[in-house]
């Protein structure tokens, strides 16, 4: 009923900035919840930032002043911009979402995952 599309992954030097993008469509009330989540490998998928309705956004210690989470409501989309990358923020970054359906239901939504490497 609701997918999310994930893009903007790919190769960059340290110190490069990347900004990665997750669409939802289906049948969407509205999007309660966007979060991104990380994955390296031999790594258990670790939480990176989440924003809710008022647009408030958390973030993990580790990439704080670095990546900044925003959503656009109109298009159902969900950013994460990404500067100052380091080698350890390579992984599989999957989005995240709680959607409210139409019909009324609550669903947990995950994306396909797009892969950052970050070189040195």
């Amino acid at each position: 009923q609701v997918q999310l599309v994930e893009s903007g992954g790919g190769l960059v030097q340290a110190g490069g900035s990347l900004r990665l993008s997750c669409a939802a469509s289906g049948s969407i009330f509205t999007i309660n919840v966007m979060g991104w989540y990380r994955q390296a490998p031999g790594k258990q998928r670790e939480l990176v930032a989440v924003i809710d309705r008022d647009d408030k956004s958390t973030y993990k210690d580790s990439v704080k002043g670095r990546f900044t989470i925003s959503r656009d409501n109109a298009k159902n989309t969900v950013y994460l911009q990404m500067n100052s990358l380091k080698p350890e923020d390579t992984a599989v970054y999957y989005c995240n979402m709680i959607v409210t359906t139409t019909p009324v239901k609550y669903l947990e939504v995950w994306g396909q995952g797009t892969l950052v490497t970050v070189s040195s």
